[in-house]
């Protein structure tokens, strides 16, 4: 097996996908299209970070690390999945009222050893804004097994301002 195997894009499904392939190619207005697409898509889908989105993890997919947030009444609750770093690895910050989180993905391997990676190493940087204000002095962040879960207490105040609203039928 090759290298170019396993590499999704690589790979010929069959004459029917690449005859449709090459018809596509031959319009020069399609592939402009597509090209200008892909371009867009690569920009906006590294707004969310505030990092450059060429050559960065937050390009793969919204953001890295993945969050989960949850919001009750009492508290809002963030879950961060960041498989392969330790405590040491990360900081969380809280500033008017913006949690961000930051760390580095160090790699195992040199990267003369490496032929094919579709894993990401580098500095990440997450920025998540809340729209209630928290007890700062009352945060708690743990980590076990690759998972980070941080918990920020909401004030009396904003948990006041919620306010129920009935649907009706």
């Amino acid at each position: 097996m090759s290298v170019r195997d396993l590499i999704p894009w690589g790979r010929n499904n069959g004459n029917q996908v690449s005859s449709l392939l090459r018809d596509d190619d031959r319009d020069p207005f399609l592939s402009l299209h597509r090209e200008v697409n892909r371009l867009f898509d690569d920009v906006f889908r590294g707004f969310g970070s505030g990092l450059p989105s060429f050559g960065n993890a937050s390009s793969l997919g919204g953001g890295w690390p993945s969050v989960e947030i949850s919001d009750t009444d009492k508290e809002i609750k963030v879950t961060a999945e960041v498989p392969g770093l330790e405590e040491k690895d990360i900081e969380v910050l809280l500033n008017d009222g913006v949690l961000t989180l930051k760390g580095e993905k160090h790699s195992e391997s040199e990267d003369k050893d490496r032929r094919f990676s579709e894993r990401y190493y580098g500095r990440f940087e997450r920025r998540i804004p809340f729209g209630v204000k928290v007890k700062e002095d009352q945060v708690d962040a743990t980590f076990k097994n690759g998972i980070l879960t941080i918990t920020l207490p909401k004030t009396e105040e904003a948990q006041s301002q919620v306010k129920r609203i009935a649907i009706k039928s």
